[in-house]
């Protein structure tokens, strides 16, 4: 687990930090696309500041990653409540295909929805242990909690409003497909240095590394569609 943590350190540190500061200064510069991008690599730290915060033991990072988290969360509140949704929908094409981009997130929804529950309701149903904790040092799993209780429900809102044309799903459905490329290469990355620091890990697998690096480089097919229907700079 401590090798999967620091592939995700990694990660934050070489693409989404990165990322942020470049998507700042454009958005600075007028770019409506940086705005997006912005989101997006907000969103991947506040999820991880999350994990950091409750999947590894107190430690002296705390209070780094409780200020990670908090920026994270702050700087999305004041993006959006500044941001005009509607003009933001003005910009884009009506050739947007906006049924092909929500049923895309739809089905990102109810793949990770399915993986999850599959060790979720035998567990439920069963008075021992989960096997799927073993390894992680966890009392539970706040993977799960997150994404089941917010980030997927989130997404499928979003991609229901997209369908419907709803301002306010152009806007979420661009920022969490830039968080889902972002967060598919933290996997790649967390999966290879997990099993690098312990080959016989339960809970880290270097086969997932190429599968994750894949679907990282599909996610992006969508993101251009979303990005190249988009009017940016006045």
């Amino acid at each position: 687990m401590n090798g999967s943590a620091r592939g995700t350190a990694l990660v934050i540190f070489v693409v989404a930090v990165p990322a942020l500061l470049l998507s700042m200064r454009s958005a600075a510069a007028g770019s409506v696309r940086a705005l997006i991008t912005w989101l997006g690599a907000i969103a991947y730290i506040a999820y991880q500041a999350v994990l950091f915060i409750f999947a590894t033991p107190f430690n002296q990072l705390f209070l780094l990653n409780l200020a990670m988290f908090s920026l994270a969360f702050w700087s999305a509140v004041a993006i959006v409540h500044q941001l005009d949704v509607e003009a933001l929908r003005a910009r884009f094409s009506a050739r947007l295909p906006v049924r092909g981009l929500a049923i895309y997130a739809l089905v990102i929804v109810m793949l990770n929805a399915l993986a999850w529950l599959r060790n979720i309701v035998p567990s439920v149903l069963s008075s021992t242990p989960p096997g799927w904790l073993d390894g992680t040092g966890l009392s539970t799993n706040p993977i799960y909690v997150q994404d089941l209780a917010f980030w997927l429900p989130l997404m499928a809102v979003a991609a229901t409003w997209l369908w419907r044309r709803k301002a306010w799903g152009y806007l979420l459905v661009g920022s969490i497909l830039t968080m889902w490329v972002i967060e598919s290469l933290s996997v790649a990355v967390d999966q290879w240095m997990g099993s690098a620091a312990d080959s016989t890990s339960t809970v880290a697998s270097a086969t997932m590394t190429p599968i994750f690096g894949v679907l990282a480089l599909v996610g992006l097919i969508p993101l251009y569609v979303y990005f190249h229907h988009l009017s940016d700079v006045d």
